[in-house]
């Protein structure tokens, strides 16, 4: 049924062990980065700041949740489908090795270039520019659009590096991924009618994109307010998506009763040439008689 919603509040490491194995295609998980407390900063609307982007962020021993997390999508997770993993360099590299750890297949690792990232406010390093995706299975036989991926990218092999510009936030969520890669991510790696599973839920963002394109999804999600941020929003899609099918439908009824309309008037007009003609044929014949 390709328009089911579940939404889960709470700790997604108790509520992955409530699915069933082997029960989900493709899993979208963008985990905190451990980003904030005391004395990480961050650049806020072109100013210095400190990062505090919630409790959520601040994790204690970043391995262990991560082999947590990740040990139960794995479980969850059918023998061809993928999962899809963002992160930087502050936890990327701890995902890495726990999913060479854990045994998955590793396929790619994708650069996503934001050509208009903020710029670096400290003297010292580089401006970052990039977030890392993460894609890998359970095994080589995974479900993956390679043709769909040609024609996003005009007919050429897509490559590991995807220039897509950040975008203006929805929502108050501060790490909330554009929908524009949510959809290229779940066009490659999904089928319609898939289960997309999103562990880290925050604003909602995967489960939009999954309804818009006929997934089945599953979120989760801890901190309160994102969450009902997250309902409302998948709640809004559903909303618009029925209107438009409703449209859609009526606009099909009445192209059917146009259709009707035409082939009954060309069947009125075809009897009525055929009695003309039969008229002008009985009157030719008496003509010749005569």
């Amino acid at each position: 049924m390709a328009d089911k919603v579940v939404l889960k509040k709470g700790n997604c490491i108790k509520l992955l062990k409530e699915l069933p194995s082997n029960s989900i295609n493709m899993i979208f998980a963008d985990p905190p980065y451990n980003l904030s407390g005391v004395g990480n900063t961050t650049c806020k609307n072109g100013k210095k700041t400190t990062c505090n982007k919630g409790e959520w962020d601040i994790i204690g021993d970043i391995d262990k949740f991560n082999l947590d997390w990740l040990t139960e999508c794995k479980r969850v997770l059918t023998d061809d489908g993928t999962i899809w993993i963002s992160g930087t360099l502050h936890n990327h590299p701890s995902v890495g090795v726990l999913l060479k750890k854990l045994g998955f297949w590793i396929i790619n690792d994708i650069v996503w270039f934001k050509p208009n990232a903020p710029p670096q406010l400290q003297p010292n390093r580089l401006a970052p520019s990039t977030e890392l995706i993460w894609l890998a299975s359970k095994s080589k036989k995974y479900y993956f659009n390679y043709d769909l991926a040609k024609q996003l990218n005009g007919g050429k092999q897509m490559r590991n590096l995807w220039e897509l510009s950040a975008t203006r936030h929805l929502t108050s969520h501060p790490t909330e991924k554009p929908e524009k890669l949510l959809e290229r991510i779940i066009l490659l790696g999904s089928k319609k009618g898939d289960v997309i599973l999103d562990p880290f839920m925050g604003s909602g963002t995967t489960g939009v994109v999954a309804k818009r394109y006929g997934r089945e999804f599953i979120g989760m999600e801890l901190d309160e307010s994102y969450f009902e941020i997250a309902e409302e929003r998948i709640k809004q899609t559903k909303e618009i998506l029925g209107l438009l099918n409703e449209e859609k439908n009526q606009s099909t009824q009445m192209i059917i009763i146009e259709q009707k309309a035409v082939m009954f008037e060309r069947k009125v007009f075809l009897a009525n040439s055929s009695e003309r003609k039969s008229g002008q044929a009985t009157s030719d014949l008496i003509t010749e008689k005569a």
